[in-house]
């Protein structure tokens, strides 16, 4: 499964869809849609490699995992709420499975560093999957097993129940197509991206 390219011009300029009218562009009802929901670093770079998957309706940036209810982005940031930035995804389980989105998910970090990706520390980086129900759970799990061996080092993804989700502010929505040149998309994502293309992601 390939990470689709933008087809504009200015290939990381894109503009964002909003899901409702994808989906109705789409011929898809909502109640066809499910969701996943994954942490693994800055949720600006998870957003970003998820948006460009086929299937995926749209990509939302949130807080999960934690004890604070409806945390700001500077009280995560302090590490004192246990939330963990994530990106949620609504996708077509007809086009693309949650079993693909797994497989994504661990090509897109580095499942076997704690608390940290990269040059972002903090426990609000943590490599997470937020299930959504058994069959999420029961696939989660089976796919770290089966990744185990693919690594240099043991991993560290937890596997846990997505008690609350929430959406993170407006400006860090969209935030690789919104701001191409901003000096972390640039050094950080499209790098990410751009590897992952290389690689079949």
């Amino acid at each position: 499964m390939l990470l689709r390219e933008d087809s504009t011009k200015e290939k990381y300029e894109t503009k964002s869809v909003t899901p409702a009218l994808h989906t109705r562009h789409m011929g898809i009802s909502m109640e066809q849609l499910e969701k996943a929901t994954f942490g693994g670093g800055c949720f600006w770079c998870i957003e970003a490699v998820f948006e460009r998957l086929d299937g995926v309706h749209s990509v939302t940036s949130g807080y999960a995992g934690g004890r604070v209810p409806h945390p700001t982005y500077e009280q995560v940031c302090s590490g004192m709420t246990g939330h963990a930035e994530v990106a949620q995804i609504t996708f077509d389980p007809r086009v693309v499975s949650y079993e693909d989105l797994l497989g994504v998910f661990l090509k897109a970090h580095d499942p076997t560093t704690l608390n940290r990706q990269g040059a972002d520390v903090g426990e609000q980086y943590r490599s997470v999957i937020f299930f959504h129900d058994d069959r999420q759970k029961a696939a989660a799990e089976k796919s770290l097993r089966d990744a185990a061996s693919k690594f240099p080092a043991p991993l560290v993804t937890t596997v846990e129940p997505l008690r609350d989700f929430y959406e993170a502010e407006d400006y860090h929505q969209d935030y690789f197509r919104n701001n191409p040149r901003a000096p972390y998309c640039m050094f950080v994502i499209k790098p990410k991206i751009d590897a992952l293309q290389r690689k079949g992601g």
